[in-house]
């Protein structure tokens, strides 16, 4: 390693703010104020479901259910667990990169309540996502279908937002070429991922299985990128983040839940670079114009252009259009034209003169490419 990517490096880590991957300790609508303005790029929040549960539950062999009765869970009423809703909602939108997105999950208890808050505070709703599970717990009370599912709604910071990630392309290629579905099929979390406390029972009630925050982000985060989770219980949100080598903050106001997670990302390890590769389409490259070519020198001005059978031809002008008699335009509005259509992907139909044979054009957009990444790295 030079002495100059070393340092540069050392820079880099020094200039990392400290509430980078740490877990806050405290109310989440308080904490967040501690965190700068426009500093995250997607929000994974799952929020008390407010299942309002009175009394025990009890299995039909009278065994009682480990359920979500916990006090973080309990609110007066309605209208407190909205105002509650909308407190969190606010205080996250604050810290939000404007390209951002945020995930909420919940059960039919919230998820309602809190998808109609997100719209009304101006959030766009991109999907609702269904989390099936394969094995959910049986009904304990009531006569009714099993809940077997958990509702996630993927939304941009709003209407207008630009630039959000989604790897369209990688999550298509995981689902064998075929565009990936809103409905997920995942177990909950057992065996030896489902954290203990020392008496042998669940550490927290609704802990999530690695694998659907691995999908999520998957799905809409790049590596480096800053996951926010504002109600980070055993720290899931963190051990997939580490190890797919995205930052994380926490927010956490209970003490156990916190030595636990701390614990737990401790002991993850990070994958390599190589293997969080993100594959990506033509849409997610650098747009570049035709006119690029001339600036940088890959193409003169007069150079004479063709389609791969050398039945119609091109010249080049300076202002980086075309003209072929009285067509004159873009690469794709000459081509269109010379062939009576439309419409026509100039990049690929029009070729230029090289070592005695065509070459298409769209060669020398990669070259530019390569070195607007350059450039940018």
């Amino acid at each position: 390693m030079s002495a100059l990517r070393l340092a540069d490096e050392l820079s880099a880590v020094s200039a990392q703010p400290a509430w980078l991957d740490t877990i806050l300790k405290g109310n989440c609508v308080a904490a967040l104020e501690r965190l700068p303005e426009k500093s995250v790029d997607v929000v994974f929040a799952d929020p008390p479901y407010n299942l309002q549960l009175d009394g025990e539950l009890h299995r039909p062999d009278q065994s009682k259910v480990d359920a979500v009765d916990d006090e973080w869970d309990r609110f007066d009423s309605f209208e407190a667990y909205d105002a509650f809703t909308r407190a969190w909602m606010l205080a996250v939108r604050r810290v939000l990169k404007p390209s951002g997105t945020i995930w909420v999950i919940g059960s039919y208890h919230n998820i309602f309540r809190v998808g109609a808050t997100m719209q009304d505070l101006g959030f766009w709703i991109l999907n609702d996502v269904v989390w099936r599970k394969t094995n959910p717990m049986p009904n304990f009370r009531g006569r009714r279908f099993q809940n077997a599912h958990e509702t996630m709604i993927w939304a941009s910071r709003d209407r207008q937002a630009k630039g959000y990630t989604f790897n369209y392309e990688a999550m298509k290629a995981a689902n064998d070429d075929v565009q990936m579905r809103s409905d997920w099929l995942f177990p909950i979390c057992t065996g030896s991922e489902r954290l203990k406390d020392g008496n042998g029972n669940k550490l927290h009630p609704t802990q999530k299985p690695e694998a659907l925050l691995a999908r999520v982000m998957m799905a809409s985060t790049r590596p480096s990128d800053v996951v926010l989770d504002p109600f980070f219980g055993s720290g899931t949100t963190g051990a997939v983040a580490k190890r797919l080598g995205r930052h994380f903050v926490g927010i956490e106001r209970e003490q156990a839940y916190i030595d636990a997670a701390a614990e737990r990302i401790a002991a993850v390890k990070p994958l390599q670079a190589a293997e969080l590769a993100v594959i990506s389409g033509k849409r997610a490259e650098p747009r570049v114009a035709f006119v690029s070519l001339i600036d940088s020198g890959l193409m003169a001005p007069g150079t004479r252009l063709y389609d791969a059978r050398k039945r119609w031809s091109a010249t080049v002008r300076a202002d980086g259009t075309l003209a072929a008699g009285d067509a004159v335009g873009s690469i794709h509005k000459v081509g269109a034209a010379v062939q009576g259509l439309d419409a026509c992907n100039g990049w690929t139909f029009w070729h230029y003169e090289r070592n005695g044979g065509l070459t298409q054009i769209d060669e020398l957009r990669r070259i530019v490419r390569v070195g607007m990444e350059r450039a940018g790295a």
